[in-house]
């Protein structure tokens, strides 16, 4: 599925481009972003490898990896990254993960981020399972996952190793029917 476009309230996702680097190096270059990521801040360099295989691997057959740009609807301007991605060992499964700029914190981008990468996955791709990991610390990101329906699944032990110590990761998952029965659903628009 190419292009990928979907808009809720106040933002919308969009395929990424090679002239986002900047704006995405300010969510996965900032030391405040990526605090509960799984990585450490990235280069500027790094960063461009990274957009560079992202937008390559938009128009692959099939197509496994869907990294969005999350965009504010009013400035047209990109607040924070978003990524499903099937998953080879699960069925009719994905994982997700999202990541914004620190001063687009705090109003709710999160919760409809969420439920803007769930739509794509249960309503255009027509998955049966979404998961994501989150640091045992992010309390912001558990309540933005309780808040689209996702359930707290349990805890990965020493799953991340970052900055040379290992970190367990607090799992949430929904389910297709779960998605389908959201009060909620309705921010996940088109």
């Amino acid at each position: 599925m190419y292009p990928v476009t979907r808009s809720g309230a106040r933002l919308s996702l969009r395929e990424l481009a090679v002239d986002d680097l900047d704006a995405v190096h300010a969510v996965y270059g900032s030391p405040e972003a990526t605090a509960h990521l799984s990585f450490e801040p990235r280069t500027r360099d790094q960063v461009a490898r990274i957009l560079s295989r992202s937008v390559a691997a938009a128009t692959a057959a099939p197509r496994t990896e869907y990294a969005l740009a999350v965009v504010e609807r009013a400035t047209d301007r990109l607040i924070g990254f978003g990524r499903l991605a099937t998953d080879p060992h699960q069925q009719g499964g994905a994982t997700i993960g999202f990541a914004l700029r620190p001063d687009a914190w705090g109003v709710g981008y999160g919760v409809e981020t969420v439920r803007l990468l769930l739509g794509v996955g249960f309503e255009d791709l027509g998955l049966h399972r979404v998961w994501g990991a989150r640091s045992p610390l992010n309390e912001a990101s558990a309540r933005t996952m309780a808040a689209v329906g996702m359930v707290e699944e349990g805890v990965i032990r020493e799953h991340v190793l970052k900055a040379g110590a290992w970190r367990d990761s607090v799992v949430h998952a929904i389910l297709d029917r779960e998605w389908r029965s959201a009060d909620g659903r309705a921010s996940g628009e088109r």
